[in-house]
């Protein structure tokens, strides 16, 4: 017990020495130096103090298939991976809050069909890594600028009830003019289901006769997108 404290107090300074480095290589040669994990070593600092992270963060980025899993996972789940406490995972949801924002308003007062890669950015962001199916619809204004950006439903891991009198209502709600689908496939497979063809086509009858128009349906993946108008389906 008597060599405890300074075998403790070595392997503190090692810590202390390796986040000073690690932040002095970020200050000085910028983001694009660092491996994601060194990223989210810097990011794991704040929630723990003295322990050395970098274990952690591998451990995480594997379990997570890389930083944008492990920013876009679900708190409950980052919670259990051995030493991800509460406040661990709190802090990571505030870092993937504050990328979310940054990219929505890219999107936000401005024309979001000539702001598409923006949009395509945004939903990846926000739908790649979830573990359940959401259907998000973004509702636009005549000049196709965003109005809100909800999302309506969530469902299993391969399916969500979506009720095409609820999006067609919510629409008049906001005063859309014109809405954007998007819904992910946890499985990364991006391929239009039949359900999803025939749900889209319901939706767009719907909106038609209430002079809503549908822009696209965005299917969301691990990396990868498919688009309605693209593949002629709408």
């Amino acid at each position: 017990m008597t060599g405890s404290k300074p075998a403790q107090r070595v392997e503190d300074n090692h810590a202390a020495g390796h986040r000073e480095r690690l932040r002095e290589k970020f200050r000085t040669a910028g983001p694009g130096a660092l491996h994601d994990y060194e990223l989210l070593e810097l990011l794991l600092f704040r929630a723990i103090p003295r322990r050395d992270v970098k274990p952690l963060a591998k451990r995480l980025m594997a379990e997570f298939d890389g930083l944008g899993g492990v920013l876009g996972a679900d708190a409950a789940l980052l919670q259990k991976t051995a030493g991800v406490s509460e406040n661990v995972a709190t802090e990571l949801k505030i870092v993937a809050a504050a990328a979310e924002a940054l990219m929505r308003g890219a999107i936000r007062d401005r024309p979001v069909l000539s702001s598409w890669t923006a949009l395509l950015d945004y939903c990846r962001a926000t739908m790649s890594y979830g573990r359940v199916e959401e259907f998000r619809v973004f509702f636009l204004d005549n000049k196709n600028r965003l109005i809100a950006d909800e999302v309506l439903q969530r469902g299993t891991i391969n399916h969500t009830p979506v009720y095409p009198r609820e999006v067609v209502k919510r629409a008049l709600e906001v005063g859309a003019s014109s809405i954007i689908l998007a819904h992910n496939h946890p499985s990364g497979d991006c391929t239009p289901s039949k359900a999803d063809i025939a749900m889209t086509q319901t939706i767009i009858e719907a909106a038609k006769a209430l002079g809503v128009a549908v822009h696209d349906h965005l299917i969301i993946g691990a990396g990868e997108h498919a688009s309605f108008k693209s593949l002629g389906l709408l």
